[in-house]
């Protein structure tokens, strides 16, 4: 029984003194696994990435301005046309009727006011006679040779033809606007019928044909006419994209942009920014009255021949390797700046204001100096995917923590103690090293 109590005793003395010598020896728990970069001196290029679709710069949308059937259609979409060339012609038979007819009622119009030029003549001379019989009896009346009842009627004759005189003034004047207005019927039924031949306003290639030969469609009334075909100058091609209201204050214009289509793999073009919309595109109808909705602005980016001089060679010019409808992305460059001091977008972490001034977090990031982690406090600048501008001094070429994001967003301490071991005893193909950090 006491043997067995001094082996107990015996064991646990042991197992003590291997715990003592594991903990002094033995260097503690797993050290976590960090990599540390450079503050180096870099190019950035800052640039907003949106996605829209390809379109012509120009592009025209052919309307019926009359209703009827369309009875010519000579194009077909993917033709090219010149301006001047017929696109369709519409059934002109209602609208030449109506033409006749309001030359007919001009016809009318003119011999109605011949007619009441003649009928002025005529009261005219009425009132002469009539002013010269009144002036005479007048004067018989005055030297008392004329009774008053005679006077009376000689002063009605008169009264009457003046009337008379001035009805028929305003008949000729009535006449002249009756020309007028048969006139202005005329020449809007000229214009009708002149409707019914759709000429191209443009050069340029139809790029869709909404209707066909035979087809009736609605001209210009209450609504707006019905679109025919688009006609449309492939040669100069740009890309409407949405950008978002927090980017859109960076773009400019004339900012160069590269273009990535889908339909060429691995391919970029040449852009430039040529407008940016000014009016976001939910502010109008029913959407202004969602806040929750996303706010994007509309940015054309022309795209520059130069860019596919290549897939031009041994090709018609009017071909174009764009087509409208394509899907693209556009990355827009914003602002460009050389030989600035840059840190890892991964090393920047945000931690309490210790200015006491505010409550607010301050950005930061953590170098490694004399085994321990300094924190440094920072502003920063513009930045692309991999670095970002530091506007405060950090020493060059001073190692920075960029990880883990553990360890880097939450436990990181200013004067940490750290432990750093190059990994492999060589910094890593990306400039970074591997490091063990003991966090106290």
């Amino acid at each position: 029984m006491k043997l067995g109590k001094r082996v107990y005793i015996l064991l646990g003395g042991i197992a003590i003194l291997l715990m003592g010598l594991a903990a002094k020896f033995g260097g503690g728990a797993a050290l976590p696994q960090v990599k540390l970069e450079t503050v180096s001196q870099n190019r950035i290029v800052e640039t907003v990435i949106a996605s829209g679709r390809i379109q012509p710069e120009v592009e025209v949308k052919v309307s019926a301005e009359v209703s009827g059937q369309l009875i010519e259609l000579p194009v077909q979409e993917g033709d090219r046309v010149e301006a001047g060339q017929l696109l369709a012609r519409i059934n002109p038979d209602i609208y030449e009727s109506r033409l006749s007819q309001a030359k007919a009622g001009l016809d009318n119009a003119r011999s109605n006011r011949a007619t009441a030029k003649a009928r002025l003549a005529q009261s005219k001379a009425a009132f002469a006679a009539a002013k010269l019989s009144f002036d005479r009896n007048q004067g018989l009346y005055n030297n008392n040779v004329l009774s008053a009842a005679d006077f009376e009627q000689a002063q009605v004759a008169f009264q009457s033809a003046e009337a008379d005189l001035e009805a028929s003034e305003q008949g000729v004047q009535s006449s002249g606007f009756s020309i007028r207005s048969a006139e202005a019927a005329v020449k809007e039924s000229e214009d009708n019928l002149r409707r019914t031949v759709l000429l191209a306003p443009q050069s340029g290639t139809v790029t869709a044909l909404v209707k066909e030969e035979g087809e009736g469609v609605q001209g210009i009334g209450s609504f707006q006419g019905e679109v025919i075909m688009n006609v449309s100058e492939l040669g100069a091609m740009e890309v409407d994209v949405e950008v978002n209201e927090s980017d859109i204050v960076k773009v400019a214009l004339g900012d160069t942009a590269r273009i990535e289509v889908d339909a060429y793999n691995e391919r970029m073009f040449l852009g430039v920014v040529t407008e940016i919309g000014n009016t976001a595109l939910n502010a109008t109808g029913a959407a202004r009255l969602s806040l929750e909705s996303v706010t994007n602005f509309s940015v054309k980016v022309r795209i520059l021949s130069k860019g596919h001089s290549d897939l031009m060679a041994n090709r018609d010019s009017t071909w174009t390797p764009f087509r409208p409808g394509m899907s693209a992305t556009v990355d827009i460059e914003t602002e460009v700046k050389t030989n600035i001091t840059t840190v890892p977008i991964k090393s920047v972490t945000t931690r309490p204001d210790t200015s006491k001034l505010s409550s607010e977090n301050q950005l930061c990031v953590f170098l490694l100096e004399n085994g321990k982690a300094k924190r440094y406090n920072i502003q920063t600048g513009i930045q692309d995917n991999t670095n970002i501008e530091v506007l405060s001094d950090l020493p060059l070429e001073a190692r920075v923590i960029t990880g883990p994001y553990d360890l880097l967003s939450r436990r990181l301490k200013d004067g940490d103690e750290v432990e750093a071991s190059a990994l492999d005893g060589a910094p890593s193909s990306t400039g970074g090293f591997s490091a063990s950090i003991s966090v106290n």
